[in-house]
């Protein structure tokens, strides 16, 4: 009997001893659910290591629309939620899903064309009325079509113009369902003209003689934000790791950090945190 007791003992301690191992490791990584153009500009993979450095916690990142990520966050999918679409982010907020929305940084939409610019919207700084335009002429637009968040400014501004994008689908307006990178790939290879946010544009390779020829138009400013998921709503959540993430991201650290990140001499994000 006393042999049988310690065996039991011993096997306690041993599972004992294993579960507080997985928890470790649990504990040295997080899960951010962040849009396509942080991954794709090549920004995260410049960044998380020197996060990871400081604190010893790596970064896995889950890059998809920003729809879909806050789908993925609001199933507990993920402990940090990074975007760039502000009505959507307050929303999930304000349903209890994440814990605080923060600015993180920001850059702008362009819209690119090809050099023979058939709407003739070259260095416009109107996008609706360039949008207008483009429709007018039956020009081929390429959409992402995704619900992520260039796709919902994007429709955003097709709003503005009054256009009913939707009942043209498959006619000049063309929507990929797919993220930025290939829908870059696909309106460049029609000739169509494509919106995107700038730091993708600058990080593609594959520009051909598109170019870009719609900018500087207040409404197409690009703002990125962090939450936190709330740990309330799903017992997975690692609060304290992802709120240390958040806090180094919106801190001097992270703030130099997104600045410095450059291709080509060109800054791709701009940090703007406020805490």
């Amino acid at each position: 009997m006393l042999k049988r007791i310690c065996v039991t003992l011993c096997q306690a301690a041993v599972a004992t001893g294993m579960m507080a191992g997985l928890a470790a490791a649990d504990d040295s990584f997080i899960i951010v659910q962040s849009t396509t153009s942080t991954q794709n500009s090549g920004l995260l993979d410049a960044i998380l290591p020197q996060f990871q450095d400081k604190t010893g916690i790596e970064v896995r990142v889950v890059a998809v629309g920003t729809g879909q990520a806050i789908r993925n966050a609001q199933n507990g999918d993920g402990d940090v939620l990074l975007v760039h679409s502000k009505p959507s982010e307050e929303q999930f907020v304000a349903n209890g899903w994440g814990v605080q929305r923060f600015d993180v940084m920001y850059n702008d939409f362009v819209i690119v064309g090809p050099a023979s610019d058939p709407a003739g919207v070259a260095g416009s700084e109107d996008v609706v009325d360039a949008l207008t335009r483009i429709a007018q002429a039956g020009a081929v637009f390429a959409s992402r079509g995704d619900d992520s968040g260039t796709h919902k400014a994007e429709i955003r501004l097709w709003a503005a113009t009054g256009i009913d994008v939707a009942a043209q689908s498959g006619t000049w307006y063309r929507e990929t369902g797919s993220g930025m990178g290939a829908t870059l790939n696909t309106g460049t290879g029609m000739g169509a003209y494509i919106m995107t946010d700038r730091a993708t544009w600058i990080s593609f390779g594959n520009k051909g003689d598109h170019q870009v020829l719609v900018q500087g138009d207040p409404r197409m400013f690009n703002q990125y934000g962090v939450i936190l998921v709330n740990p309330e709503k799903h017992d997975n959540i690692k609060a304290d790791a992802g709120q240390a993430f958040i806090d180094w991201l919106t801190g001097a650290e992270g703030q130099a950090a997104i600045a410095a990140y450059q291709i080509d001499g060109q800054q791709l994000f701009f940090p703007n945190a406020t805490r």
